[in-house]
């Protein structure tokens, strides 16, 4: 899960770790075209932590959050190849994902296989559903929304190229 609301001045580690993974590949911050961006998950501090480390472990490759937010804010969908810095909640940075595939799915239409994917909690399509209706159910409540199972996902499917 993403929480799109969490931008924060940028802590060191991050262009830290971006010069590394960088220098990892043969390129250099003055002479690339690579670009990041950089996030934690979700909206508290022990879910944000422990999804951090289950992508450091690679036992969480993929992710989801609601298209609702991408229209909102007017943000760009994520696509193959994109690059993202996976932070902790204090915004240290853990590891660099790459964005392999990214599908938009009814709520009520997520799969099993990327529930499994997702890696979180026991990996059944009931606890991502479980789990999911509630973080969405909290996000859209300022928006005075309500959470609906035909609402749009982004799912994203990714692995971890540097950590």
């Amino acid at each position: 899960m993403i929480n799109e609301g969490n931008m924060r001045k940028e802590h060191k580690s991050v262009e830290e770790m971006w010069k590394l993974y960088l220098k990892s590949i043969g390129e250099q911050i003055k002479n690339t075209d690579k670009s990041y961006t950089s996030w934690y998950f979700c909206d508290n501090e022990k879910s944000a932590n422990d999804l951090a480390k289950l992508v450091k472990d690679k036992v969480k490759r993929a992710t989801a959050g609601l298209y609702y937010w991408y229209e909102v804010e007017n943000e760009p969908l994520p696509k193959e190849g994109d690059l993202s810095i996976i932070t902790n909640w204090d915004g240290i940075a853990q590891c660099i994902i790459q964005a392999k595939k990214v599908m938009l799915v009814p709520f009520n239409q997520v799969t099993e296989e990327f529930a499994k994917t997702e890696g979180e909690g026991d990996k059944s399509l009931k606890y991502w559903r479980d789990v999911h209706i509630d973080f969405f159910t909290r996000e859209l409540k300022d928006q005075g929304k309500v959470f609906s199972e035909d609402m749009l996902v982004v799912c994203e499917e990714f692995e971890v190229v540097y950590k």
